[in-house]
């Protein structure tokens, strides 16, 4: 399996002004040798990490030999967001306020820098990765050959900035903050009808624990014992600053990004809807030819990325053959 491997950055000038005396971007590549082969970057989730492919990789359904994002013929890197913590607790960041998603799409574009790589194939990725990436795409307009923004949008609704104070309020002030956290957050990343279908209003066992609340406590149990609040408080922050007309003009901002745009949302997303979704996709289709829209049918909410293999197969399939 791919090992870890570090890039160490020093006074890192951040979107704010604040200068980080030091940031270390992880990473881990997988398939092909950078610069042999189309270059894929795979950018995680909130919880995520840069293990895509093998027995924990999150996105194994999609990447590997002979999978849609086939090792045998890409390059495939993936970066861990600095300060989540991944495998090395010596990259947490304390300081959570100061990043957003420009500055961590800036680090990953300094990562890129240093194999002397000047075009990417495909950048894609889900939720906060998605974010991410059309930083990067406002950053480097000409760089991406295909951006593949799933199930998440280019600038921060009301509704998510909302989400993720209440996240924020939990972090700061439970007794029990990751597993409390992780809680209220699963409600919003499935929906009524996928917890209503899963348990059935069914009891767990006699003590009159219900099968959703096991599920639920089940789930807070499983972050807090692989993830530190430090990350959590970063990762749920970033969620709410993108913004990739922060300082731009939004014509000239997507007038300029040459890539094939193709935007993937859940018909049922609550976190990010598919409505706001398609409203993007109009505002694109305004200046450029080169988007399309694809939605994924489930009753699962947010976390279909994650869930309808089948149909995320079927819709990248005509951009990685």
């Amino acid at each position: 399996m791919s090992t870890i491997q570090k890039i160490v950055f020093q006074n890192v000038l951040l979107q704010n002004g604040v200068v980080q005396s030091k940031v270390i971007l992880s990473y881990q590549l997988f398939g092909q040798a950078i610069g042999s082969a189309p270059l894929v970057i795979v950018n995680h989730a909130l919880t995520g990490n840069s293990q895509v492919l093998g027995e924990n990789g999150w996105w194994k359904s999609l990447i590997d030999d002979d999978k849609i994002i086939d090792t045998k013929k890409y390059a495939v890197l993936a970066f861990n967001i600095p300060g989540n913590g991944y495998q090395d607790e010596e990259n947490l960041i304390e300081n959570y306020q100061d990043f957003t998603t420009y500055d961590i799409a800036s680090l990953f574009w300094k990562g890129i820098d240093s194999f002397k790589v000047n075009q990417v194939f495909a950048v894609i990725g889900g939720s906060l990765g998605g974010a991410i990436a059309w930083e990067m795409a406002a950053i480097r307009p000409k760089a991406i050959a295909n951006l593949i923004p799933v199930a998440t949008n280019w600038k921060a609704s009301d509704w998510l900035i909302g989400n993720v104070l209440i996240q924020d309020l939990i972090l700061n002030n439970s007794k029990n903050p990751i597993h409390d956290a992780r809680i209220q957050a699963m409600l919003l990343y499935r929906t009524p009808e996928s917890l209503q279908e899963k348990f059935q209003t069914k009891l767990q066992n006699s003590d009159g624990l219900f099968q959703v609340e096991s599920w639920l406590l089940h789930h807070g149990e499983k972050l807090q014992n692989r993830f530190q609040l430090s990350a959590y408080k970063l990762m749920n922050h970033l969620l709410k600053t993108t913004d990739i007309f922060k300082n731009n003009n939004k014509s000239e901002v997507i007038k300029s990004i040459s890539s094939n745009i193709h935007l993937i949302s859940v018909d049922t997303d609550y976190f990010f809807t598919a409505n706001e979704i398609k409203i993007t996709f109009q505002e694109v289709k305004n200046y450029n030819n080169n988007a399309f829209y694809h939605e994924i049918k489930s009753i699962h909410g947010h976390d279909a990325f994650l869930i309808e293999f089948k149909q995320l197969n079927n819709i990248l399939k005509p951009i990685f053959n």
